[in-house]
């Protein structure tokens, strides 16, 4: 009878089954520190520097703090968020509520600390980018809370009111992104602020939707109007192309108007590009979890693009 090593057709079989052992302990190993990232809102902390640098480096602008107080207003913001809708987020998210229910009161602080640390730093920038890094707070509160006296709908909250809430999240975003780096410096704004600020409420109202899609069935229970819920997965889909295409029209005519360069055009293209990309794939694949985290990086590709360079100087 052969042994193995005379039968080396069965070392590769061997090889296999070690390596998929030795990937299956890295998936478990690093599986906390995959949930804390994803889960706890870190990831969207750090999609808010890196958007804040890019803005920064489109508009010519120094680096200052402004970045570290997005991330840490993001962090704050959308944790206490996700906290607040424990009951009604167990439907559409379950994994990540289990997870952020496991270690709410963990949450809770940090989400303090952080929002606490970023106002204070803000106070560096002036009374501009004070006030700044307390609108998301007092918006989110308007937003996320029943306060509204209740409609024949039975609505509540901002965040239940059909565009509204999507437009809001989107305003609010661009605003601390866009603005905080210029009042940290004490720019004037400018066309091509307006420009870069218009792109990021369009963009960002898109990505709003783009998880809608995967929520589509818990927020119809729950009776909070969606894009999806209101007019259907595939119109949904044509908006969101439309409204990609009006922001690359935006980005066209600013370029023939020399309101901003070729560079500053085309990186906010590879941005577009890509979420064009997220779009499509909507209703295409069955892990629409990570289409949502992926239309949320899309602007991370032209923050490489911007940056990268600049590494090697």
């Amino acid at each position: 009878m052969p042994t193995d090593a005379q039968n080396p057709g069965k070392q590769p079989d061997i090889e296999s089954v070690r390596n998929r052992s030795l990937i299956t302990k890295l998936a478990t190993l690093t599986r906390p520190v995959r949930n804390i990232f994803l889960y706890s809102s870190v990831y969207l902390a750090v999609i808010a520097m890196a958007e804040a640098v890019l803005v920064s480096e489109l508009l010519a602008l120094p680096l200052t703090p402004a970045p570290i107080v997005a991330g840490l207003l993001t962090f704050a913001v959308y944790g206490n968020d996700r906290l607040a809708d424990l009951e009604t987020d167990a439907k559409t998210s379950p994994a990540r509520t289990a997870f952020v229910r496991r270690y709410q009161n963990g949450f809770y602080v940090l989400a303090a600390i952080a929002y606490g640390l970023a106002v204070a730093l803000s106070a560096l920038g002036g009374p501009i980018s004070f006030g700044l890094s307390l609108l998301p707070g007092m918006c989110w509160i308007l937003y996320a809370c029943d306060w509204i006296p209740t409609l024949p709908s039975g609505t509540q909250r901002l965040k239940e009111v059909f565009l509204l809430n999507s437009t809001l999240v989107a305003v609010v975003w661009a605003l601390v992104i866009v603005c905080l780096p210029l009042t940290y410096v004490g720019a004037p704004a400018s066309p091509a602020v307006g420009v870069v600020f218009l792109f990021f409420v369009l963009a960002t109202f898109v990505n709003t939707e783009i998880p809608n899609v995967r929520d589509k069935e818990g927020d119809s229970e729950i009776g909070v109007r969606t894009l999806p819920v209101v007019v259907g997965v595939r119109w949904t889909k044509y908006i969101l192309y439309g409204i990609t295409g009006l922001t690359a029209v935006l980005l066209g005519v600013a370029f023939v108007a020399n309101i901003i360069n070729l560079r500053e055009a085309v990186v906010l293209l590879v941005s577009l590009l890509f979420l064009n990309g997220v779009i499509f794939c909507l209703n295409r694949t069955e892990n629409d979890s990570a289409l949502a985290v992926a239309a949320e990086c899309t602007r991370l590709p032209a923050f490489v693009v911007v940056v990268f360079p600049l590494l090697g100087q």
